[in-house]
């Protein structure tokens, strides 16, 4: 019988530390929606940042009726710029060798530097035929370097006269080779082009103004910034009314000489510290400025400029939905197709959403867990001394026996 009490204690210490450890905490932001496109984007904001898991890997959307719905995080806007140069040729050459026919050109205008090639492009009058062409690339038109094969067509409303080259070249002479003519193709224009996209990427950045405080100690300016924990930062600046020029350093390691000087009627004034991304792990973030001998400057304002994330889901106006964070620490983030065609998306219109109201889980919401803690010991603790009886009442019988 004490065995079967004792197994059945230890069994409810292990049920009720996990329904313990199973209480989730989960804090709210309410999102409003306007307009009228099918996808919207909520940029985070740092109250979520800073409760959220770093990698937002615990980030939620859900509707009115609790379902979670598909989205993905998008962090900036991607732009592609497109640069194309022709350069005209002129056919200096053209004839027949071993059942071949040879087209040679020249550039028509040579300038000073090398004229660099992505393509070749030819106008011709004549239809109905496909080619096999090999292209060759010379500086001298004589020694001749074989660059690549490709096919040359024009079939009806299709055509085919480009040629891509698989790396850009910087001949100066370019020859055409055709397995045979016997179609007596000719080109009216042969022009080698250049031509480069640029994709750049630009990031979210906004501006916030923290709370901060101000401590002194040992010649120095500690400047204590709170509500960083998590944000991507891209700078901090330090508004001031005081002269001074002196290094701040942060514990990122990032060292930089502020100054803020007026000098014959000019003003001179850097106080900006770049922070190249980093991710404060800490609510509270300082800034330690060197004062020396001097008096403490006297610190008017913080601004902080940190790189946001909108989150993209598909939702209507006049829908309710809520952003969910904080809910577990080890949670890895949830996997959705629209992660798949999210550029597809990003193409479209988005509406702009916002945060209306954040709901934080009180503390309350946690005391289940340590209730379940505090009998989880208890039990241990009774366990242990049912055990210790059940030991002593067995060897009180072994030496009855002996």
């Amino acid at each position: 019988m004490l065995k079967k009490t004792i197994s059945v204690l230890f069994i409810l210490a292990l049920t009720g530390c996990a329904g313990g450890e199973g209480e989730v905490i989960e804090h709210i932001a309410k999102i409003e929606i306007s307009g009228e496109s099918r996808y919207n984007a909520v940029r985070l904001t740092p109250q979520i940042y800073n409760v959220a898991n770093r990698d937002l890997s615990d980030v939620l959307i859900r509707d009115g009726a609790g379902e979670n719905v598909p989205y993905f995080i998008n962090s900036g806007a991607r732009s592609a710029t497109a640069a194309t140069e022709s350069y005209p040729m002129e056919l200096i050459n053209s004839y027949v060798k071993d059942d071949n026919f040879y087209f040679d050109y020249r550039l028509a205008a040579q300038g000073a530097g090398d004229t660099v090639a992505t393509s070749i492009e030819f106008t011709t009058n004549n239809t109905n035929f496909a080619k096999t062409v090999a292209v060759f690339g010379s500086y001298d038109d004589i020694h001749w370097e074989y660059i690549q094969s490709d096919n040359l067509y024009s079939v009806g409303d299709v055509a085919k006269l480009k040629i891509e080259f698989k790396e850009s070249q910087k001949y100066t002479h370019y020859r055409l080779e055709l397995d045979n003519n016997l179609e007596r193709i000719s080109f009216n224009t042969a022009d080698i082009v250049y031509s480069v996209e640029t994709v750049e990427e630009t990031y979210f950045i906004e501006t916030f103004i923290p709370e901060f405080c101000v401590e002194y100690d040992d010649k120095r300016t500690n400047i204590i910034i709170e509500g960083l924990k998590n944000l991507r930062l891209s700078d901090v600046t330090i508004e001031t009314g005081s002269m001074f020029k002196r290094t701040a350093a942060t514990p990122a390691g990032f060292y930089k000489e502020i100054y803020n000087l007026t000098l014959n009627g000019e003003t001179y004034a850097d106080t900006t510290i770049p922070l190249d991304w980093y991710i404060s792990p800490y609510e509270a973030f300082s800034v330690v400025i060197a004062d020396g001998d001097d008096k403490p400057i006297n610190v008017n304002r913080i601004i902080v400029r940190y790189y946001a994330d909108d989150v993209v889901f598909e939702g209507k106006e006049g829908d309710t939905y809520t952003l969910v964070f904080g809910r577990d620490s080890v949670k890895t983030a949830p996997v959705y197709d629209v992660e798949r065609y999210k550029h597809e998306i990003l193409a479209g219109t988005i509406e702009k959403a916002s945060i209306s109201d954040i709901i934080y889980a009180t503390e309350e919401a946690r005391a289940p867990d340590r209730d379940y803690r505090m009998a989880f010991n208890v039990v241990i603790i009774i366990v242990t001394l049912l055990l210790g009886t059940v030991i002593a009442l067995k060897l009180k019988r072994s030496r009855a026996r002996g």
